[in-house]
């Protein structure tokens, strides 16, 4: 019996695990450039305080114009997580956050780009086969040259991530000289897990 194929965050088959996910490691998570409309349309639905949905108000107030909701914010940065990393990694569940910072306003038009450091890294000693990385996440808003400006987001997490499967032992150990088959006992072994 084969072991089932490991999964990553998307239900794709996986290509990295929790070894690859060393201390000191950085993630390009891309660019990504906030969109009038579903910024609105997100603070109508979820966060509808008016200098997130109120032009006049915001502009007429020491915001200067609407902001995004930071639940927006960090919204993109968990979209551009599971498209660049999750998407390919043998995630499970997050056990939670531990900081969540929203550093500076964000508006319509920004260019943000999002990154992942991992801080650290073990073994789980809660979920077996699953080992614990702590994260990093961080949006730099990017100037008119691409470089970055300003840091708008801040997030430190952890997540779980499968541990590397190993090959299936075989069935039958075949026989060597010298070895217990040699007289005709067979060993066998189980699959792991």
């Amino acid at each position: 019996m084969t072991a089932p194929t490991a999964r990553s965050g998307t239900g794709a088959p996986a290509e990295l695990f929790f070894e690859d996910l060393v201390p000191g490691l950085t993630v390009d998570l891309g660019v990504v450039t906030v969109d009038g409309d579903e910024m609105v349309a997100f603070a109508r639905r979820f966060d509808p305080q008016w200098y997130h949905v109120d032009p006049e108000l915001a502009g007429a107030s020491r915001h200067g114009g609407l902001i995004a909701s930071g639940f927006y914010t960090v919204s993109l940065f968990m979209r551009a997580y599971v498209d660049h990393l999750l998407s390919r990694a043998a995630a499970d569940a997050s056990p939670g956050l531990e900081e969540l910072r929203w550093l500076a306003p964000v508006r319509a038009g920004d260019r943000l780009a999002v990154r992942v450091d991992v801080m650290g890294a073990r073994p789980s000693t809660a979920r077996p086969g699953l080992g614990t990385a702590s994260l990093t996440g961080t949006m730099l808003r990017l100037g008119p040259d691409d470089r970055p400006e300003q840091e708008v987001l801040r997030t430190r997490f952890r997540g779980w991530f499968a541990l590397r499967p190993t090959e299936p032992a075989p069935e039958n150990i075949p026989p060597e000289t010298g070895g217990p088959a040699e007289t005709g006992a067979l060993t066998e072994r189980k699959p792991t897990d």
